[in-house]
């Protein structure tokens, strides 16, 4: 690494920024500041508790939005100066140094794009085991974790709301993701994700292609449009099994609602008593239906049935190869990373970033 090289990259990054600031609208965000900071220091203002995590929520990422961009221009130019001033043993913490505030550009720019309806909501995230068997379980295990952990390193918080394990894996999960703009990033995972590996479930080692669908909606409140009516909807109560405490394993607190038109189940076991799982299960429901009208382009929900992907070979959005090589690949962007591992580790900024960008 030479310092010419680090100088002309933070020259470029100079410039990029310059390209995007006129559209940053700083005073505007710092304005919305002032108003929501003023409705948090009402004495009235917990007393509508559901309405004061709103605007608290809103109100951290309007902070964190002029955080990141208000300091970014010091930051660089500081960075820039080290640069020129350095020695050669200094290059490559440097180089560290300048990519780590390339990466926080990058995330930043690709939030702005983040500009749909129910982008700044929070997510629910659903996977279905599809064709493969053992294989197909493991892998949707292996997904299950990999957004567990996207979530836990970029500071959002989950809340498991069902799953389903077999012996050799996941058969299905939902689980919440929450905090600011989680939809938005993670709506680039819905699809059919697919797994080519040497399978360790088989006696002879041979190649095997398994399926997981990944079902990503937004998380939305009982405000909504959709309305559900009683007549609709078949609830069914049982017992919740699996991992838990006393009142979730020996009384009939699970809930599994039916949305009766469509045939359109949904199944939460993790809360403690049947009330609050059934407002989970509702949530889901309702969010799984302004999906479906958001999809079919706001077409009658009773017109929506049939949309549902196929979970196998030909309708995969990405695919990660274990063997005979390395390699995850998105076809939509045709986005690579030839590092699985750190993929099914957590590491998705890339696909978000490539999909967003489209």
């Amino acid at each position: 690494m030479e310092k010419k090289d680090l100088l002309q990259r933070a020259a470029s990054l100079q410039a990029q920024f310059k390209s995007i600031e006129s559209k940053l609208d700083l005073c505007t965000k710092k304005d919305l500041q002032k108003q929501l900071k003023t409705q948090t220091e009402a004495p009235d203002f917990w007393n509508q508790p559901t309405e004061a995590q709103k605007i608290s929520q809103k109100l951290a990422q309007t902070e964190k939005y002029i955080n990141t961009w208000e300091h970014f221009p010091t930051e660089i130019q500081e960075l820039t100066d080290l640069i020129a001033i350095s020695e050669d043993s200094d290059l490559d913490m440097l180089d560290e140094s300048l990519h780590e505030i390339e990466t926080k550009f990058t995330t930043a720019e690709t939030q702005m794009l983040l500009s749909g309806a129910y982008d700044d909501h929070a997510a629910i995230i659903s996977i279905f085991t599809g064709n493969g068997g053992q294989d197909a379980e493991d892998f949707s295990q292996m997904l299950y974790r990999m957004y567990l952990r996207w979530s836990e390193q970029n500071g959002f918080q989950t809340k498991i709301l069902e799953e389903s394990f077999s012996d050799d894996g996941l058969k299905s999960a939902t689980f919440e993701v929450n905090g600011a703009l989680a939809y938005g990033l993670l709506k680039s995972e819905h699809g059919v994700h697919r797994l080519i590996r040497l399978s360790p479930f088989n006696a002879k080692n041979l190649r095997q292609t398994s399926f997981s669908r990944i079902e990503v909606i937004p998380q939305i409140e009982q405000e909504t449009d959709i309305q559900l009516e009683d007549k609709d909807l078949r609830i069914d109560v049982f017992r919740a099994g699996g991992n838990g405490g006393q009142s979730v394993n020996t009384t009939d607190s699970a809930v599994r609602i039916t949305y009766l038109p469509l045939g359109l189940s949904v199944s939460c076991q993790n809360e403690k008593s049947q009330l609050q799982n059934k407002q989970s299960a509702l949530k889901v429901l309702k969010s799984r239906l302004l999906q479906l009208k958001l999809e079919q382009n706001a077409q009658e929900i009773n017109e929506l049935k049939g949309g549902l992907i196929e979970n196998s070979f030909g309708s995969q959005i990405r695919t990660y190869t274990l063997q005979p090589y390395k390699l995850v690949k998105d076809h939509r962007t045709n986005t690579e990373h030839s590092n699985p591992d750190k993929v099914l580790d957590g590491d998705l900024q890339v696909f978000i970033d490539s999909f967003l960008r489209q």
